[in-house]
Parts: structure tokens; sequence; C-alpha cells
């Protein structure tokens, strides 16, 4: 019976902890490649000294609360529409499902879409895009809400991970940038404190 108890806990502190260490690595490859896109002066958002003075983004901590996985149900016959930016122009995009999760005992729905130019180039043909709002916007993070990049699921489920979450370039560079407004149905009522956080250095 001792032995079996000593297995039963090596199983629990070593097997279940391996995907949460899988999970963990992805969101620490996320942050650091993020960083790398920043401080690489032909993808930067960044101009002039917060280009030079950027050393890293300040990140909400890791929080495996935040990797949800969400029912998905494809949308049928999406119609293709124009989505609005932040400089007043619009982009061609479609609506290519909705991920219901439950938080904290509530549940919510989030739509995702189908950017109709991204994904007729290669590597991002099965991309998904996911904009949000929360109410962290306008304090911890931008005001204009957050983004989220995935890929079309291959079941009726789908991870949505916010420790992934990211600010759009707008929230760095109003004037080169013009990014997807966050749809209203989009918003979220609560706090979702994982991801990218922001701050007014950058923004000039």
């Amino acid at each position: 019976m001792k032995k079996l108890t000593i297995l039963f806990l090596f199983i629990s502190i070593f097997g279940f902890s391996q995907p949460a260490k899988k999970q963990l690595s992805e969101i620490k490859k996320f942050q650091t490649e993020l960083n790398r896109e920043y401080k690489d002066a032909k993808e930067s958002p960044l101009r002039g000294d917060n280009f030079t003075d950027f050393k890293e983004h300040p990140f909400f901590p890791v929080n495996l609360k935040y990797r949800i996985t969400a029912n998905f149900i494809k949308t049928e016959n999406a119609v293709p529409f124009q989505i609005q930016t932040s400089s007043g122009k619009t982009k061609p995009y479609r609506e290519y499902g909705k991920a219901t999760f439950k938080l904290d005992g509530k549940e919510y729905t989030l739509t995702l879409f189908q950017s109709l130019g991204l994904i007729t180039q290669k590597g991002y043909e099965d991309y998904l895009f996911l904009p949000f709002r929360d109410a962290t916007n306008g304090k911890e993070t931008y005001g204009g809400g957050k983004y989220m990049d995935l890929r079309i699921p291959k079941g009726k489920e789908i991870i949505l991970d916010f420790n992934k979450s990211y600010q759009p370039f707008c929230a760095y560079n109003a004037y080169d940038y013009s990014c997807p407004v966050v749809p209203e149905e989009n918003t979220l009522p609560v706090k979702i404190e994982a991801g990218v956080m922001y701050e007014d250095v950058y923004h000039h």
C-alpha cells in the first residue's frame, strides 16, 4: 500500500505537471518572440527613443486560469464585411466562428474572425483573429483593447490563452498603423489580467 501511495504521489507531481510545464514554456516563448519583434527595427512599431529605449514588454504574471478550453462553433455561410480601423479606413474580414467559455463560473462568448487579406499569404491559411476588450482597458492595458492570434481548430474546442494576448501596434504608434477596432460584441465585462500590459511611455 505504501508503494502504491508513493507511486500515485510520483504520478501526481511529475505526470500531471507536465502539461502545465509545456503550457508555461509556450507562454514564455510567446513573450520572448514578442520582445524580439519589438527590438527588430524592421518589425517593430516603435520609433525614435521609444525604440532605442525598449528593453521588454511588461506582462501580467502568467496565470493558467486564463488558458481556457472553449466550445467552438463555426459560422456557416459567413458574409464578408469591412471592419473599421483606428484610422477610419476599413479592412475585409469575415466571421469564422464563436468560442464560448466559462471564467470564474460565468459564461462568455467571443467571435473569431479571418482577415481575407492575410489568409491568402503562405503560412496564414488557417489563421484566426480574436480582438477583444475587457475591464483592464484604459488602465492596465491599452484603451482600444487587445488581440489574440489563433489557428483553426480541428474539432469543436479551441484553446484561448489570454496569456498570449497582445496590444495592437496602434497602442505604440497610432501614426503609422491602422488597426482593426474591436467589435462591440467582443467586450468582456470582467478583468482579463493576462498577456501584455501597457506603458504610456510608448505612446506619443
